[in-house]
C-alpha cells in the first residue's frame, strides 16, 4: 500500500479548519466517513484501492477529531454538525454527487444525508452499522449499567477513566475491545479501561505503527468531541419526513462484530426489515469479520467496494 500517493488539505467549514486526506482523480468521488476510535487513517487502505480503479478519494477528519478543529463548544456538537459540514465539504470542493463510504457512527450521518439530499449521493456503503431510522436510540434499557455507551454518556466518567492513561492507550484499549465478538460492559466496581489487560496484543491486522498514528492524532484532539458525538448525542432527535433511502446501498457486516449483538439489530439485518428503509440494499456477511472489518480484511472489502462502485457510476 502506497500511503505516500495521500495528500492531506485544510478547507475552511462554517468557521473551523477541518483535515481532509485526498488521493487518486476523475469525475467518480468517493467519502469515507470514520468512526470512533477512528480518523481519516481507518481508511487509508481503501483509500489507495479505490483511487487505483480510478475514483476519486476523500477522508474527511470530524469536526474536533484527528487534524480538525475542534468547535468552540464541544459539548455542543451533535450529528447535524456533521450532516452539514459534510453539505459544506462536497460544496466547497464542487461535488455535486459522490458515494458515501461510512463505518460506525459515520453511518448515521450518511444515511440521514442520503435522505436529506439524495440528488447528491450516487450510492450509500457503510460497514459495521445499517441505516437505522432516525430517532432516538435507546440500548441502554436492555442493557447493564456497565454498558460502555451508557458509561461514556455520564459526564466526566470517560474523562476521568480515559484520563489516567495516555491517549495511544486508550485508542489500543478500544481496538482491542471493539474487536472482540462480545459487547464491552464492565462490572459495577469497574471502568471500560479495566477490561483491558496491559499484556493483551494488539489485533493481528493492527501494527504498532498504526497505533502510534492513532495516538498521536487523538494526542491532539484528545476525546471531548468524540464523547459528544456519536455517545452522547445519541439521542438526537431529527426531523425528516421521508425516511426511505432510495439510492443503491450495500452493508458490508462482519458476523463477529459486537454490534450484532445489540439489542435487535441481528433481527432487524437478518429478516430483511432493513430493507424496508432501504430497498436497494445489498448486504454481504463477512463470516469472520469484527468491528474493523476494513482493516482486518481490506483486500476483501476493497473488492467488494469497487464492484459496488463501479455497478453504480
Amino acid at each position: 500500500m502506497n500511503m505516500d500517493q495521500i495528500q492531506h488539505k485544510f478547507i475552511e467549514v462554517q468557521g473551523l479548519n477541518l483535515h481532509i486526506a485526498e488521493t487518486g482523480t476523475g469525475p467518480n468521488v468517493v467519502v469515507f466517513l470514520h468512526g470512533f476510535p477512528e480518523i481519516w487513517y481507518s481508511w487509508r487502505h481503501q483509500m489507495v484501492a479505490v483511487a487505483s480503479a480510478g475514483f476519486r478519494a476523500i477522508a474527511p477528519d470530524c469536526r474536533g477529531y484527528g487534524l480538525s478543529d475542534p468547535p468552540a463548544e464541544p459539548e455542543k456538537t451533535s450529528f447535524k454538525d456533521l450532516i452539514s459540514d459534510l453539505l459544506a465539504i462536497l460544496d466547497h470542493l464542487g461535488l455535486t454527487k459522490v458515494f458515501l463510504v461510512a463505518k460506525d457512527f459515520g453511518a448515521r450521518p450518511a444515511y440521514l444525508f442520503a435522505l436529506l439530499h439524495p440528488e447528491r449521493v450516487a450510492g450509500v456503503i457503510t460497514l459495521g452499522i445499517p441505516f437505522i431510522p432516525p430517532g432516538p436510540i435507546d440500548y441502554m434499557k436492555y442493557l447493564p449499567e456497565g454498558f460502555y455507551i451508557s458509561r461514556w454518556q455520564e459526564p466526566g466518567r470517560a474523562e476521568a477513566d480515559f484520563g489516567c492513561l495516555d491517549a495511544k492507550t486508550v485508542v489500543r484499549n478500544i481496538y482491542i475491545l471493539f474487536s472482540r465478538s462480545e459487547i464491552p460492559i464492565a462490572a459495577e466496581n469497574q471502568e471500560i479501561m479495566d477490561l483491558v489487560d496491559a499484556s493483551t496484543p494488539l489485533p493481528p491486522w493492527f501494527t504498532e505503527e498504526d497505533l502510534a498514528a492513532y495516538g498521536a492524532l487523538y494526542e491532539k484532539s484528545g476525546f471531548q468531541t468524540a464523547l459528544q458525538v456519536p455517545y452522547r448525542s445519541i439521542r438526537e432527535e431529527f426531523n425528516i419526513p421521508e425516511i426511505t433511502v432510495k439510492v443503491p446501498a450495500l452493508l458490508i457486516m462482519g458476523d463477529k462484530d459486537y454490534f450484532l449483538k445489540f439489542p435487535g439489530i441481528e433481527d432487524f439485518i437478518r429478516s430483511g426489515k432493513v430493507k424496508a428503509f432501504v430497498p436497494k440494499l445489498e448486504i454481504i456477511h463477512l463470516p469472520e469479520g469484527t468491528h474493523f472489518v476494513q482493516e482486518q480484511s481490506p483486500e476483501e472489502v476493497n473488492q467488494l467496494i469497487i464492484t459496488f462502485l463501479s455497478k453504480h457510476v
